[in-house]
């Protein structure tokens, strides 16, 4: 039984997945494609919120090499998923990386911590959609219920759960729920729909840019990294590092890419371009943000929950139509993050099912749409209750650490694979093997431990229900499992 839980898929098996096209996803997605796609899932909220907070609290105007250095790291999982999309492009991402490196209970493993991510980033994504469009419309006079427009349960850990007095978030509910619609449509029609708000969001922070240079004061950036206080993580040196910390999960949504192998045109070709151009842009526009950011207003008053307001607010009433518009932009901007993640969850969960590690339902493809339609409506269906009954914001650590477990497994099935099949044919080859795999598993593993002990406990409690599904249901019906049963 042992063996049979580290049961590998052959490199041979998941291309002629890949290859199958009878009754299955449609490949419509070109590398500008994926591209967009990867800066609607990277720039999000980080953009306007996280850029801020980590300059006041940790860095300074330093935060510009927080983004640095968070970007380096996510650069070498970025190259690590490229080389795998490349080599194995299908739907499964991350999860059939392990399968094929580390075999069947890590792939399980993998793919049901990215539930973590994919999942429950979109439900926290829709309830801050709800939190902005209730500021968006209250800017209009129009105010929507607090019974209809928050969770009805609140928690704290000290005092544990409690009732707010609300029914039920209704805007997170909606826009979890258009989102659901439209990527089981097709995925042209949500490309489309991330090309746009796409265009709103990047048009919104270049606005902000060309309009906020000519505020900056030199004064400001002085000193560029404030003296440390003497604690570890405030301000100095060990400040930015804190900072990267933090603004690192502004980063998370490109890996979600690797889950579209199966829709790209030429995934060995687009995907290494989708993931680390959108990378590569999103990077650039964090840190030219910072710089604006903290060139405008001093960095000590960009501390509160909405320092992108701060800062247009310094920019005087000659502006404050881009008040407006740039809260129209973070609506777009967050939209697009949970399109992308839902895309995610749906595909990985699509790929679980046609290994049998998951009831079939979840690997069906609809006819007309070529999308997993029904794994994509009883998925929304549950983000839809997670994100309009749960104070959801209680996951966030648990996000990071689903997310920082998936990134360090890829970096180092890379280095599984490159030794023990070095002659596979690699379209995309990670540049100064073996440090960069490497760097990132340690980078990752590092992060990892840094988060509190109960984000450990809360990821233990997860793993430990999907062993419950695994072993009850997966384990029967595993095809790999079946199929080797067969040969002996």
């Amino acid at each position: 039984m042992a063996k049979g839980l580290f049961a590998k898929k052959s490199i041979h098996d998941l291309k002629e997945e890949a290859s199958n096209r009878k009754d299955g996803l449609d490949r419509s997605l070109t590398g500008l494609n994926l591209m967009s796609m990867g800066i609607g899932a990277i720039v999000g909220a980080g953009v306007f919120v996280l850029v801020g907070q980590a300059a006041a609290v940790y860095a300074g105007p330093a935060v510009v090499f927080s983004f640095l250095f968070a970007a380096i790291i996510c650069v070498f999982a970025a190259l690590c998923y490229a080389e795998f999309a490349s080599l194995i492009p299908v739907a499964g991402g991350p999860y059939s990386y392990a399968y094929a490196t580390l075999g069947e209970i890590v792939a399980w493993t993998i793919g049901w911590g990215l539930t973590l991510e994919y999942l429950f980033s979109a439900a926290t994504v829709s309830v801050g959609w709800s939190g902005y469009l209730s500021s968006f419309l209250a800017d209009f006079n129009i105010f929507l219920p607090e019974k209809f427009a928050s969770s009805p349960l609140s928690y704290d850990i000290t005092t544990g759960w409690a009732r707010t007095g609300s029914i039920l978030n209704l805007p997170a509910m909606l826009i979890m729920g258009f989102i659901g619609c439209m990527i089981s449509i097709g995925i042209k029609a949500a490309s489309r729909f991330n090309n746009i708000v796409v265009i709103i969001k990047l048009t919104v922070i270049v606005l902000f840019i060309v309009c906020g240079i000519s505020f900056i004061s030199v004064e400001n950036w002085t000193p560029f990294i404030p003296k440390n206080t003497g604690a570890f993580g405030e301000f100095g040196f060990s400040g930015i590092l804190r900072g990267a910390g933090v603004v690192f999960f502004a980063y998370i949504g490109f890996d979600a890419l690797s889950t579209l192998a199966q829709e790209a045109r030429d995934p060995q070709k687009d995907l290494p371009i989708g993931m680390i151009g959108s990378l590569g842009i999103a990077a650039s526009i964090y840190i030219v943000m910072a710089l604006v950011l903290t060139g405008i207003v001093s960095y000590t008053a960009l501390g509160g929950p909405a320092p992108f307001s701060v800062a247009l607010a310094a920019l005087g009433n000659k502006f404050i139509w881009l008040r407006y518009f740039a809260k129209f932009g973070i609506l777009a901007g967050l939209s697009s993050v949970v399109l992308v993640m839902m895309l995610g969850q749906t595909r990985i969960f699509y790929t679980m099912a046609h290994d049998g590690l998951l009831p079939k339902v979840f690997g069906k493809v609809h006819k007309k749409f070529h999308t997993p339609f029904y794994n994509t409506i009883l998925l929304t269906i549950l983000g839809m209750l997670v994100c309009g009954f749960f104070p959801v914001g209680i996951l966030g650590q648990l996000v990071s650490m689903g997310t920082l477990m998936a990134f360090g497994i890829v970096c180092f099935g890379v280095l599984v694979l490159r030794y023990r099949q070095p002659n596979l044919h690699r379209p995309f080859k990670v540049p100064f093997f073996p440090w960069i795999p490497l760097a990132g598993t340690l980078a990752c593993l590092l992060q990892m431990i840094a988060l509190p002990a109960v984000t450990w406990v809360q990821l233990v409690i997860w793993i430990f229900f999907g062993y419950i599904i695994y072993f009850s249901y997966g384990i029967r019906n595993s095809v790999i499992r079946k199929k080797n049963k067969k040969i002996s």
